[in-house]
């Protein structure tokens, strides 16, 4: 698969939790050989900050003072994706339960989403990106070239959390998993500032009934296109 020279390619991919958003990206993002920018981590990021640091996850919590301390790198080695808060390598503890319902809320505060979008568009800027996310083909990335809509059952992703939870060595119960990515999906689709929604230009992808292979096939087929 070859781009032609100097052109460069924005892929979005939006979707609700769990619906492999992630683990279909960076795939791609290898196959095609683009950065890839999970700008889901970056809003767990901030959570943790928050949890870390006692701060209450509500608006008038995160002032400029509170922002401008929250410092969030995101590096890359040959294991794939770091991401660094305040200098430190938070790329497992983000993936916790915690920080995961953390990332939900914050992410309804206006603040914080133009703090992290800005940092987006300059990660994402004068390269081939793939960016994974809630807002992406929406509100970062209005202009990609191509969109994707990735969503599956709620059941289903509830499956696939629990599935990687226990192969974590972590414990997981089913109904509160569910129960946790319905919370996020109504939080993420309801929020007043760029709320989670199907861009008009986006193709949707319903992955229930897929796997991974196939919904990466997919992707790198309709990128093809547009090369």
């Amino acid at each position: 698969m070859h781009r032609k020279e100097n052109i460069q390619m924005k892929i979005a991919i939006d979707g609700p939790a769990g619906a492999g958003k992630s683990s279909i990206a960076k795939l791609a993002a290898k196959e095609l050989g683009f950065i890839y920018i999970d700008t889901g981590a970056m809003y767990r990021a901030a959570a943790l900050y928050a949890i870390s640091n006692g701060i209450e996850i509500c608006e008038k919590s995160f002032t400029k003072e509170v922002l401008d301390k929250i410092k969030i790198d995101i590096k890359y080695d040959e294991s794939g994706q770091i991401i660094l808060l305040c200098g430190e390598d938070v790329s497992k503890r983000i993936r916790e339960a915690d920080v995961s319902l953390g990332a939900s809320n914050i992410a309804v505060i206006p603040a914080v989403r133009l703090k992290l979008v800005d940092l987006q568009r300059e990660l994402a800027a004068g390269n081939n990106v793939i960016m994974d996310g809630r807002d992406i083909g929406t509100y970062v990335l209005p202009d990609a070239e191509l969109k994707i809509y990735l969503t599956a059952s709620v059941d289903e992703r509830a499956t696939r959390r629990v599935k990687e939870l226990i192969e974590k060595g972590q414990t997981a119960d089913f109904e509160q998993v569910k129960k946790d990515i319905a919370y996020r999906d109504k939080n993420d689709s309801e929020r007043e500032f760029a709320p989670l929604r199907q861009a008009e230009d986006a193709i949707l992808i319903d992955s229930t009934n897929m796997t991974i292979d196939e919904v990466k096939n997919r992707i790198l087929s309709l990128a093809k296109e547009k090369m």
